[in-house]
């Protein structure tokens, strides 16, 4: 074996470091980034995809479980599903729901072979495969019906105080004026069609056909989830109605601010301009015998307005502003023909906002640029994905001005060495790596660059 040479005499004693490998540079400038980030950078290099700061989820892939139906009519399937289901907590939801509906058909009117057959046909459809994927998801729809159309029989000894003044007192606090009255005040036939057209027509149509435009063109799963939180806000929206029942404008414009009392009727307020044009009793009998005349707060017009365009602006962003317009249309709509303060679009326009952020946050699929049916999706990621940084961005993490931050703590399972391989006084970097201030840095310590060996004296070395 050949000896390593010696030191030459004469000569000042240098050490020889051999270059930094590309794999500790890398590590040596991510024990200076955040921990979420050295791990998303630790995934990527091991070819694993790098996760979300989200409590998403991805769903198994294969194209034949996200986008297929099931076509099974047996009960007995259904039956075999209830018994192979992973039940959690919050399944509970679906107890309550039971018990609302045995609650609204007991406060109905009395028809118990009606309320069987009702009973036992819902069982039916919500157990075979084939119905049952489409009905489950809306079963808070028809529960929220049922519960709004039995609530006109809840005695009046059970029920709250209705309150006159609060809503016209919050409309001059909060507006300064009754914003319903001054849209009122100029009618005319072409202002009662344009209207009527938002609130007596596509507020019915807009939740089917939102439906079936998301089932059709947005990630397998969109409509059950919109199906269910608008069945939820619903169901929130006339129990806040029952227990806190305020007087709409029209009561304002036809009483005063008289008290009001339970068994007065309702009244169609602008929508009875319409009946006058068109010739025919559409609304007046309706709305004068509606179930809750005094269900001013909050405003399901509104929130189902905002509800339907917040969820196809997350399937069809392009459309963002004509979805926004047509919720504007609808609130425009509710103030001029007198059915709603402003407060009340304004209550119902933020339980909509809640609903939607937070099914978008836990359960909303994630929209794939590139897919345009259903069909096309092969795995559906749910949840609320936080942006994550692309290459071109990442650059904008390695300057030296960003490396030179000290760190609280950089104990974390990805780094180099401990926190004592920066210096407590200056935070520079210390001899193993090379000096993020020099002028070669960003030439010699590339992400995947090799730097050519360099010398440096031992004086050098004892000086830092």
């Amino acid at each position: 074996m050949s000896k390593l040479p010696g030191p030459v005499p004469g000569a000042k004693p240098k050490l020889t470091l051999p270059y930094l490998p590309s794999d500790s540079l890398h590590a040596a400038i991510l024990s200076r980034l955040p921990a979420w980030y050295q791990q998303q950078q630790q995934q990527q290099r091991h070819g694993a995809r790098p996760r979300a700061r989200s409590k998403s989820k991805i769903l198994p892939p294969g194209v034949d479980n996200i986008t297929n139906l099931q076509t099974s009519f047996s009960l007995w399937d259904g039956v075999r599903q209830l018994q192979r289901r992973n039940y959690t907590i919050w399944d509970l939801q679906y107890v309550f729901l039971a018990a609302l509906s045995l609650f609204s058909l007991w406060i109905s009117p009395p028809a118990p072979t009606i309320k069987l057959l009702a009973v036992m046909g819902s069982l039916w459809i919500l157990l075979m495969p084939a119905t049952g994927q489409f009905f489950r998801p809306s079963m808070m729809i028809w529960i929220w019906l049922l519960y709004f159309f039995s609530s006109r029989f809840i005695p009046y000894d059970y029920r709250p105080h209705i309150w006159v003044r609060v809503l016209p007192a919050l409309e001059n606090v909060l507006y300064g004026a009754n914003l319903s009255n001054i849209l009122s005040a100029h009618q005319h036939p072409i202002l009662d069609i344009l209207a009527w057209l938002p609130y007596g027509i596509i507020h019915f149509a807009a939740p089917l056909a939102c439906s079936i435009a998301m089932f059709i063109f947005a990630a397998p799963g969109t409509t059950p989830v919109f199906a269910k939180a608008f069945g939820w806000m619903s169901i929130l929206g006339v129990t806040i109605q029952l227990c806190f029942p305020c007087t709409p404008p029209w009561y304002e414009n036809e009483h005063g601010l008289t008290p009001a009392e339970y068994g007065m009727p309702g009244s169609p307020a602008g929508l009875a301009r319409l009946d006058a044009i068109f010739g025919f009793d559409l609304y007046t009998s309706n709305f004068t015998n509606a179930p809750l005349p005094f269900g001013a707060f909050p405003s399901l017009h509104a929130a189902n307005a905002v509800l339907e365009a917040l969820f196809m602006s997350h399937c069809f962003p392009q459309f963002r502003v004509a979805f926004s317009l047509y919720a504007a249309w609808v609130w425009w709509a509710t103030m001029y023909l007198s059915h709603h303060y402003a407060v009340d679009l304004v209550g119902g326009g933020l339980i909509a906002a809640i609903f939607f952020y937070y099914a978008r946050a836990r359960y909303l699929p994630r929209r794939q640029e590139g897919k345009l049916l259903r069909w096309d999706y092969e795995f559906v990621e749910t949840g609320h994905a936080a942006e994550l940084f692309d290459e071109e961005r990442d650059a904008t993490y390695f300057r030296a001005g960003q490396l030179s931050q000290r760190r609280e703590s950089s104990s974390d399972g990805w780094t180099l060495g401990s926190g004592s391989s920066w210096t407590s006084g200056s935070g520079t970097l210390s001899p193993t790596t090379p000096d993020p201030n020099s002028e070669s840095f960003e030439a010699q310590a590339g992400w995947y660059a090799k730097p050519e060996p360099r010398e440096i004296e031992l004086s050098e070395v004892f000086s830092r």
